[in-house]
């Protein structure tokens, strides 16, 4: 059985039955069949429901987003937030899908050579619980716009989502079985990449599990997009606006009580600058709203279950156990629930988990650098490439050291770091590879086809 459980209380919500393999195998075989007849209705046809998804979305708005909210945590206005951000992204893919998968024409030797984009079949997709619609949707919602099907596996603590999500499908006017959700165990997820209508998988999650899904994928010949979270660096310069760069840093190490792939997690300082910044943020941090995700007010949520905040506190810890300096928070807060204090970090050094490791809420980190050159080392010195800010009244300057120097998929100038329909998203290094949204995204799961007529 899977349990999920309101993080902000501790007690149980609803208890689910794990799907034997051979179900999870039959639900697989029916999701094929129904992208078989899917692909084959016009790219028109498809968009237009993928717009329908929008207005559901927004017509259930309040729903999911207290779903969300009970599930893992989130504040209700952040969860309100992402469902009308997942509303955006179905439209634009809804208006530009027909563009992105058009026949191309190529000039060749030929009489008439093109490329198609062709849907794949079956995608599966092992989605996280950080922000259960967006994540599932901006792969989803793409992917069935280019013809193809989709079996959800979401995250155990979200399964509710995972339902609620199919059921969207479904109230759009999507063919039944298109899209379906799965309760399996991890285990069978293996199985399923292997099942032969499964043709990709898309996985968003630790980098651990993220090569085994590329292993088994890979051994199955199947492809795969993968994006593995990050330890973003922003970079703060001698010259930036002090007071804005702690506000955009503040905010995005905030988003979803912290827990993002791509929230800010490493403030990367010039030393001339570096006292005046850390106050800044120390301020701005002690600001937050720690309490109740349903309150209006709340900006802090709890951690969205108990073992991941026992991990962030160990981290800490053990940070502060080598050197570095804990001057706000550092410590879970008390009561129910799983709640943790904004806690700022300094002194931090090579080899410190605050350091190397990706710390996942609310958790700031301020390293000190000797000028712009050596903020670009330490920001290139992780495993992880997903992405990074700077920080600079010459925007030109921060502009190519975002462009040139950064080692990151998505990279922002005076601003923090978000996802946009318009724009690809993923990462290199341990951060994964592949990418989604834009037209880049949609076409990750095409087959690109070349024709020739002689």
């Amino acid at each position: 059985m899977i349990e999920t459980i309101n993080p902000a209380t501790g007690e149980s919500i609803r208890r689910y039955a794990i799907m034997a393999m051979k179900d999870a195998a039959a639900v697989a075989e029916a999701t094929g069949k129904a992208a078989y007849q899917w692909a084959r209705v016009p790219v028109d046809d498809r968009a237009r429901l993928v717009d329908r998804l929008a207005e559901v979305l927004r017509e259930r708005s309040e729903e999911y987003a207290r779903l969300m909210t009970l599930e893992m945590g989130k504040p209700i206005g952040q969860a309100r937030a992402e469902v009308e951000k997942c509303a955006w992204m179905c439209e634009y893919y809804a208006e530009n899908a027909p563009r992105f998968l058009a026949e191309t024409p190529v000039d060749t030797d030929m009489a008439e050579s093109f490329v198609v984009f062709s849907p794949l079949g079956v995608v599966l997709a092992v989605m996280p619980w950080n922000f259960p619609f967006w994540q599932a949707l901006r792969f989803a919602a793409p992917a069935v716009a280019a013809g193809n099907g989709v079996l959800l596996k979401h995250a155990p603590n979200t399964t509710g989502c995972g339902l609620a999500l199919e059921a969207l499908f479904e109230h759009a006017g999507f063919p039944a079985d298109l899209v379906r959700s799965v309760i399996v165990s991890n285990e069978d997820v293996h199985g399923l990449i292997a099942h032969r209508a499964v043709r990709a998988v898309t996985f968003t999650g630790s980098p651990a599990a993220g090569r085994a899904v590329a292993a088994t994928a890979g051994g199955e010949l199947k492809k795969t997009v993968l994006e593995l979270g990050g330890s973003d660096p922003y970079l703060v310069l001698a010259d930036a606006d002090l007071q804005a760069a702690a506000r955009a840093c503040v905010v995005s190490r905030l988003i979803n009580t912290g827990q993002s792939c791509v929230a800010a997690k490493r403030f990367i300082v010039d030393r001339t600058v570096a006292d005046a910044f850390l106050q800044r943020v120390v301020e701005g941090m002690a600001q937050a709203v720690v309490g109740d995700p349903m309150a209006e007010e709340t900006t802090v949520g709890p951690l969205a279950r108990e073992d991941l905040r026992a991990t962030l506190h160990d981290q800490v810890q053990r940070s502060v156990a080598q050197g570095a300096s804990c001057i706000l928070g550092g410590e879970a807060e008390p009561g129910p629930g799983w709640f943790y204090q904004p806690t700022v970090l300094t002194d931090i050094t090579p080899g410190m988990p605050a350091y190397q490791e990706e710390l996942f809420g609310p958790v700031a980190v301020v390293i000190t650098a000797e000028d712009a050159a050596d903020a670009v080392r330490i920001a290139n010195d992780s495993v992880y490439g997903l992405g990074a800010a700077v920080f600079s009244n010459d925007t030109a300057r921060a502009r190519q050291i975002a462009t040139d120097a950064l080692d990151a998929g998505v990279c922002a100038v005076n601003t923090f770091v978000r996802s946009d329909p318009r724009l690809p998203f993923g990462g290199i290094k341990d951060s994964g590879y592949g990418r989604e949204l834009s037209e880049f995204g949609i076409r990750e799961f095409v087959n690109v086809k070349a024709v020739s007529v002689a």
